[in-house]
């Protein structure tokens, strides 16, 4: 049996990433169901090099722990994150970061829309971006990166996603990734086009 392990402790991402892989053959679990415990700095400088940094990092840990049983040890793991340009592409790759670790994301969204208070619509253009690294057992690498463009809404709303969601405004819909139902969601993310191209050329 082949083990996934998905370089996060985010039970919402987790739930994103299952409904994504469903019906891989392997068993997908998250680092904390893993015993997992990595935690590598991200040093990196763009999303991609931060995804490797902690893919490899769960890799090398996971081989150590699941190395003795035979086991086929996958390791997987995203970078992602909001850019909004009229804020030369902040919160970028401190996306998770922004204003501090431990900062909500009500005062990250709350941020957001005050610093774009009166700030035009075709002014407001923004992106998700998410890096998806896999590293097999072998050892082959790859990265995939995909986006989805937007923009920032007026006002925080929706209650099915979570981080920026209920600020991203996403026109062909009419409403924020927030409001999206979870599969209308993971047909069009950043993250769902990048775990598709994933399961499509790996898992196949």
């Amino acid at each position: 049996m082949k083990k996934l392990i998905f370089a996060t402790s985010n039970k919402n991402k987790m739930i994103e990433v299952r409904a994504i892989l469903e019906g891989i053959d392997a068993e997908i679990l998250s680092m904390k169901e893993a015993g997992i415990e990595s935690d590598p700095e991200e040093t990196g400088t763009t999303f991609a090099e931060n995804a490797l940094i902690k893919a490899r990092a769960v890799a090398k840990e996971a081989k150590e722990k699941f190395g003795a049983e035979n086991c086929e040890v996958i390791a997987l793991a995203d970078d992602s994150g909001l850019e909004v340009d009229y804020l030369n592409k902040e919160p970028g790759i401190y996306s998770a970061r922004f204003l501090g670790h431990d900062t909500s994301y009500d005062i990250k969204n709350n941020y957001i829309l005050d610093k774009l208070k009166g700030v035009p619509e075709e002014k407001r253009s923004a992106r998700f971006v998410c890096s998806i690294a896999i590293i097999l057992d072998d050892g082959t690498e790859d990265v995939v990166t995909r986006t989805i463009e937007g923009r920032i809404g007026h006002e925080i709303k929706g209650e099915n996603g979570f981080g920026y969601d209920p600020i991203f405004f996403v026109p062909e819909y009419g409403v924020t990734s927030a409001e999206l139902t979870p599969e209308q969601k993971n047909a069009i993310s950043h993250r769902g086009k990048a775990l598709s191209i994933i399961k499509e050329k790996y898992f196949k």
